[in-house]
C-alpha cells in the first residue's frame, strides 16, 4: 500500500487531518500530515516562508514515493514539489484545492472567482505579510457542517498564514503535467466557491473529478466516508 502525505491549507497544520489519518491507516495505509514551515509544530519566521520552502517540506516528508493531497491553499505547494520530483509523487489528490497554472499566483485564481466568501473572514497582520482568520467567523467559513467540540478544537489550533507563498506565481511545466492527478470537490464549500473548483478542473478528464456533499473541513465532518473515496480513488 502507497503511503499518503496529507497538506494542509491555510492556517492550518498537521492537526487537521487528526481524525483522516487514523481512518486512512485502518484501511491499510501508511497515512500522516506534515505541518509546512510557519505552521503547528513547525515555526518559522515569516519572513522567510516561500513556496518553494513550502514544496522542500513537502518532498522532505517522506523518502521514497508517495501519493500527497492538498487541502485548498496546499494545491499549489503539492503542485510545486511535483515539478520538482514528479518521479516521487504517484499521484496528486486535490481537495477542494486550488489547481494552478503556470506563471499565476494563488492570489491571483482566488480574485478569478466569482464570489470571494473567505475576504470577510480574514484580517492582516500589522505588517501586511500574514493574515489570520476571524475566530468568531470560522465556521461559516470552514466548519459549517461539523461538531462544536470539532470547531472550538480547530479554533484553538489555527495560526497565522504567511502571504507570500499564495502571492508568488508558481512555475510548473512538463513535470508536473506528466504526474497523475484527481480531484475531490466539496459541493457545500463555503470557502472556494465550488463552481470555481468545477472551472479549476474543466479541462481534466471527469472520471478524475469526484463530489462530496460537504463543506470545506470533510477530513473533520465525514473523515471516514473521505478515506473510504481516497481508498476508491488509488485502487479504481
Amino acid at each position: 500500500m502507497p503511503d499518503i502525505l496529507l497538506v494542509h491549507g491555510s492556517c492550518h497544520g498537521a492537526w487537521a487531518f487528526r481524525d483522516l489519518a487514523p481512518a486512512l491507516q485502518d484501511l491499510g495505509y501508511t497515512a500522516f500530515g506534515i505541518d509546512l514551515p510557519g505552521h503547528g509544530n513547525n515555526p518559522r519566521p515569516i519572513t522567510d516562508i516561500t513556496l518553494d520552502l513550502y514544496a522542500d517540506a513537502i518532498l522532505d516528508a517522506f523518502e521514497d514515493s508517495a501519493i500527497v493531497l492538498g487541502h485548498s491553499m496546499a494545491g499549489f505547494p503539492i503542485s510545486a514539489a511535483a515539478e520538482k520530483a514528479p518521479d516521487r509523487i504517484d499521484r496528486l489528490i486535490y481537495l477542494c484545492a486550488y489547481v494552478p497554472r503556470d506563471g499565476v499566483s494563488l492570489i491571483d485564481m482566488r480574485k478569478e472567482a466569482q464570489r470571494q466568501p473567505i475576504l470577510e473572514a480574514v484580517e492582516r497582520t500589522a505588517d501586511g505579510l500574514g493574515m489570520n482568520i476571524l475566530p468568531h467567523r470560522a465556521r461559516e467559513l470552514f466548519y459549517q457542517d461539523c461538531s462544536d467540540a470539532v470547531v472550538e478544537f480547530a479554533i484553538s489550533n489555527l495560526c497565522t498564514q504567511a502571504i507570500k507563498p499564495q502571492a508568488t506565481p508558481i512555475q510548473i511545466g512538463e513535470n508536473y503535467a506528466r504526474v497523475p492527478k484527481s480531484y475531490i470537490r466539496c459541493t457545500n464549500d463555503q470557502t472556494i466557491p465550488p463552481e470555481h473548483q468545477l472551472t479549476m478542473v474543466s479541462d481534466w478528464d471527469q472520471k478524475d473529478v469526484y463530489d462530496i456533499a460537504r463543506s470545506h473541513s470533510p477530513f473533520f465532518s465525514d473523515p471516514l466516508g473521505l478515506a473510504a473515496l481516497i481508498d476508491h480513488i488509488i485502487k479504481d
